[in-house]
């Protein structure tokens, strides 16, 4: 395999070796390691490091990856060692598009976060920007690039529960009542942060589905009303985790598309009353009770609870300007 990695521009070097017997790496096979990513030349300038980001890389063999020659490099590997792979420009075209994807989701972004409709090669075009420097240059000008591999660990298929990003269009489809499932009765037990991770890893499934269909098809629709109750779910996390604005960012996107969704007035309401957007909240809290006036005791409540706080907040003004003037 090496020799053949070799005779395709794939240059190893062993760094450290690793031990027991070469894994089989059938399809379903999970291989888990750390990688750095520098640029060939003296400087050997770096682009990405796993181990910066503190998480480790997971890939499944035959779930086309769209970095075949990391699923090759791992096949000359075992558990434990470490080497570095020189691989031709041929090999890393797409890797821009690759590092862009591990980037978002190592900041907790989308990991499709803009992508068109569109395949992969037409994203490469000159005017099509990926929102990171490094990354556009390499895009424009493509390069032979090193690859530090240290493999942690080899796992037979069937042996571990499978990442929603290395599933198949319909297996994501049977995982997201599952992952909702899940989400809730942690959510129930208290365990807000962990729910929260549940119903991003279920949107971001239907999410990968949406794309794949025209915006606006039925279809598209369909998913689209799938998504909205994991991201209102989402936003009840959040609200207890006290990020109001990204609560307010995800409930406004809700309304842009549904309008007459109480469930996003009613937590966007709470996100403005929270970051002291008053009339905001108050618009807000009044759509909810044209919509569905029998919510009036919890709004009443939410509206007291904005009118205590305004009170408290005046007096501690009153308090602290009466002390700056007296001086």
């Amino acid at each position: 395999q090496v020799e053949q990695l070799r005779a395709d521009g794939v240059h190893k070097e062993v760094l450290r070796e690793g031990t027991g017997p070469l894994p089989d790496f059938r399809d379903g096979t999970k291989a888990t390691f750390h990688y750095r990513t520098l640029r060939c030349g003296d400087e050997e300038t770096p682009l990405d490091d796993s181990r910066a980001r503190g998480k480790p890389m997971e890939l499944i063999a035959g779930k086309k990856f769209k970095l075949p020659v990391w699923e090759a490099a791992l096949r000359t590997m075992r558990p434990g060692e470490r080497a570095r792979f020189r691989c031709d420009a041929k090999h890393v075209v797409l890797y821009p598009l690759v590092s862009k994807s591990l980037r978002n989701i190592a900041a907790g972004k989308d990991p499709l976060e803009g992508q068109r409709h569109c395949c992969s090669i037409a994203q490469l075009h000159e005017h099509y920007s990926l929102g990171y420097p490094d990354l556009d240059e390499l895009q424009k000008n493509p390069q032979p690039l090193i690859f530090d591999i240290e493999v942690l660990k080899v796992e037979a298929p069937g042996s571990y529960q499978q990442d929603p990003w290395a599933m198949t269009d319909e297996e994501k489809l049977q995982a997201v009542p599952l992952i909702h499932k899940e989400g809730n009765e942690l959510y129930r037990q208290g365990k807000v942060q962990e729910a929260a991770a549940k119903y991003y890893d279920a949107i971001a499934c239907l999410k990968n589905l949406q794309m794949k269909e025209q915006l606006g098809s039925p279809d598209w629709i369909k998913l689209d009303q799938k998504i909205t109750p994991l991201l209102l779910n989402y936003c009840q996390c959040k609200l207890q985790c006290e990020e109001y604005y990204e609560v307010l960012d995800h409930c406004s996107s809700i309304l842009n598309k549904y309008e007459d969704n109480v469930k996003a007035y009613f937590k966007r309401g709470k996100a403005h009353a929270a970051v002291w957007n008053v009339a905001e909240a108050q618009a807000d809290f009044a759509k909810v009770l044209a919509l569905d006036p029998s919510l009036r005791p919890v709004v009443s409540k939410e509206l007291r609870s904005l009118e205590a706080r305004l009170r408290e907040k005046d007096a501690e003004d009153k308090i602290r300007f009466k002390g700056i003037f007296s001086q």
